[in-house]
C-alpha cells in the first residue's frame, strides 16, 4: 500500500516549501537573497569601517563598543522579522475538493447578452451593512470577507493586502504585523546608520580641517550616507503609507482598489475607530494556520459513476472551520433547494404542456436538456476568478 503524501506534497498553489512543510515560501522566494544582501552589505560596512573607527574615538567609556553591537543586534532583529513574514503561512483558505452543484447569483440569461458570465456573488453582513463576497473559480469556495485571490501564489489569503516581491510571499492576515515591523524597523536601521555615519564624518572634519580630507579618510561613511538617504525614502515612505493604512484600518488592495473605482468617499465597513485599528495590528491574538501542511492527504474513492471512479481529497483543517464550512453549505444547500423546487415544478408543467398536445417526452429529451444546461454552466465557471 503506497504512503500517504503530505499536503505540502501535493499543494496546488504556486508556494515552495522547506523543512517538510514547517517553512512555506511564495513562488518568487529567490528574491530573499537580493533582500538580504541590500540590509547585511551596507550593514557589514558600517561595522567595519565606521562603528569599529568610533569605538576608538571615545576612549573613555563603552559607548564606541555600544554603537557596534546595537548596529549588530538590530540589524540581527530586522532579518528575524524579514524571515518571518516571509516563511509563515499569509492566512491561506483551504480549497473546496469540488465546487457547489450550482452558485447562487449567477443569471446564465445576462451572460449571453454581455458575451462572458457575470461574477458570482452573494451579500453577507458586516457590522450590520451588506458586503458582496465573489466566488472563486480556483478555489471553489466564496471567498471570506477581505479575502482575495493571489495570482503571483495561486491562493485565497484572509484580509489580503498585497503580494510582496521584496519578501517573496503574501501579505495578509496572520504576516501583516510581522512585515509592518520589519519595513518600520528598516527604515529606522537607515536612520541609525546615516546619523552614526554623518557623527563619524564630523569628528573626521574636526580632526582633519576640511569635508574633503575627511571624505578622503571614511568614503565609506559617504556611500553609507548617501544609501540610506534613497533608502529611506522608500522604507520610510512604505512605514508612512502602512501607519496610515492601520488608522483607516484598511487594506493596500482595498485602498487602491476603491480609490480607482468609486474615488476616496466609499464607506468602510470595518473602521471602528483608529485606536481599536491599531489594537486591532498589534495587539491582537494571531490565529493559528487554517491548513496543516505537514498532515496527511486523505484520499476517499467516491461512488463510482459514468465516468469511472473519482477521487475526493481532503485537507486537514480546524474543527472550527469545519463547523464553519457545515455552516455555510447548509445555508447554501438551502437555497439550492428552493431553486431546484421551482426548476422541477416549471419542468412539470412544461410535460404536462407538452402531454396535452398527445406529443409523448422521452427520458433522452430530458436527459439532453440538463446536459445543455450542465456543459453551459461548466463553460462559464472556466473562467478565472479575480478581483
Amino acid at each position: 500500500m503506497a504512503k500517504s503524501k503530505r499536503v505540502y506534497q501535493s499543494w496546488k498553489g504556486n508556494n515552495k516549501f522547506l523543512l517538510n512543510g514547517r517553512l512555506i515560501f511564495g513562488p518568487d522566494a529567490k528574491s530573499l537573497i537580493i533582500t538580504f544582501t541590500l540590509i547585511l552589505v551596507p550593514v557589514v560596512i558600517f561595522c567595519v569601517f565606521v562603528a569599529s573607527n568610533l569605538a576608538h574615538e571615545f576612549t573613555t567609556g563603552s559607548t564606541g563598543y555600544a554603537i557596534l553591537v546595537f548596529a549588530v543586534v538590530f540589524t540581527i532583529y530586522v532579518l528575524f522579522l524579514l524571515l518571518s513574514t516571509s516563511t509563515k503561512d499569509p492566512g491561506i483558505v483551504p480549497r473546496n475538493s469540488h465546487p457547489p452543484e450550482e452558485v447562487l447569483g449567477y443569471d446564465s440569461s445576462a451572460s449571453i447578452d454581455v458575451g462572458k458570465p457575470l461574477p458570482r456573488t452573494k451579500e453577507i453582513l458586516v457590522n450590520g451593512l451588506p458586503v458582496r463576497v465573489k466566488y472563486c473559480e480556483t478555489c471553489m469556495l466564496y471567498r471570506p470577507p477581505r479575502c482575495s485571490h493571489c495570482s503571483v501564489c495561486d491562493n485565497c489569503v484572509e484580509r489580503f493586502d498585497h503580494h510582496c516581491p521584496w519578501v517573496g510571499q503574501c501579505i495578509g492576515k496572520r504576516n501583516y504585523r510581522c512585515f509592518f515591523l520589519f519595513v518600520s524597523s528598516t527604515a529606522l536601521l537607515c536612520v541609525y546608520v546615516f546619523s552614526m555615519s554623518s557623527l563619524y564624518l564630523k569628528l573626521l572634519v574636526d580632526d582633519y580641517g576640511t569635508v574633503w580630507k575627511a571624505i578622503k579618510v571614511s568614503p565609506a561613511s559617504v556611500a553609507l550616507m548617501a544609501y540610506c538617504f534613497v533608502s529611506l525614502w522608500f522604507v520610510g515612505g512604505l512605514t508612512g503609507f502602512h501607519l496610515y493604512l492601520i488608522s483607516r484600518n484598511q487594506t493596500t488592495y482595498e485602498n487602491f482598489r476603491h480609490r480607482g473605482l468609486r474615488g476616496d468617499n466609499r464607506i468602510n465597513v470595518y473602521y471602528r475607530g483608529c485606536m481599536n485599528s491599531f489594537l486591532e495590528v498589534f495587539c491582537s491574538k494571531i490565529e493559528p494556520s487554517k491548513i496543516n501542511f505537514r498532515g496527511y492527504v486523505h484520499e476517499e474513492a467516491s461512488k463510482p459513476s459514468k465516468g469511472g471512479n473519482i477521487q475526493v481529497t481532503e485537507v486537514d483543517i480546524s474543527d472550527e472551520d469545519r463547523r464553519v464550512k457545515v455552516e455555510d453549505d447548509l445555508e447554501i444547500g438551502d437555497d439550492l433547494m428552493k431553486i431546484s423546487q421551482r426548476r422541477n415544478s416549471q419542468d412539470i408543467g412544461d410535460i404536462r404542456g407538452r402531454g396535452s398536445d398527445r406529443s409523448p417526452i422521452s427520458r433522452s429529451e430530458l436527459d439532453f436538456g440538463f446536459g445543455m444546461e450542465s456543459q453551459f454552466s461548466s463553460r462559464a465557471g472556466s473562467h478565472h476568478s479575480g478581483w
